[in-house]
């Protein structure tokens, strides 16, 4: 039993980048695509994709490197956690290494980076951030 998917979920993505592997695989979970589709959108990976199988699907994330084989994801951290929920109001969301960075939120609008919540105007849980 695992109590915490989302610690998995970045841990399993640190120790790819490490290892320099193209692509890591994940059990598949709805909050899991939220955060590789904010992934995507935001320039940290290439692309994922959901496998299906038995007992569960996995999600297939292909890790982006720099010309020179540099990492993309250079940090990648687990904010808010199951004994300690973190949340932050929009006008408290300030940008991660003056914007190089950014943290992933869960919204009432879904799974959103702290760019697009701004742009929103909605807060939410802060689950991660990456630089």
């Amino acid at each position: 039993m695992m109590t915490d998917p989302i610690a998995d979920m970045l841990t399993r993505i640190r120790n790819a980048i490490r290892v320099e592997r193209p692509h890591v695989d994940i059990p598949a979970s709805q909050l899991k695509r939220g955060l590789a589709d904010v992934l995507k959108r935001e320039g940290y990976i290439w692309d994922w994709e959901e496998i299906p199988g038995q007992p569960r699907a996995t999600l297939r994330l292909y890790l982006k490197y720099g010309p020179n084989g540099e990492q993309v994801i250079r940090h990648i951290r687990r904010i808010s956690k199951p004994g300690r929920r973190i949340y932050r109001r929009v006008a408290d969301l300030k940008p991660v290494l003056n914007g190089l960075g950014i943290f992933i939120l869960s919204t009432s609008r879904g799974i959103l980076s702290d760019r697009e919540a701004r742009r929103r105007n909605i807060g939410g849980e802060i689950l991660c951030e990456v630089w």
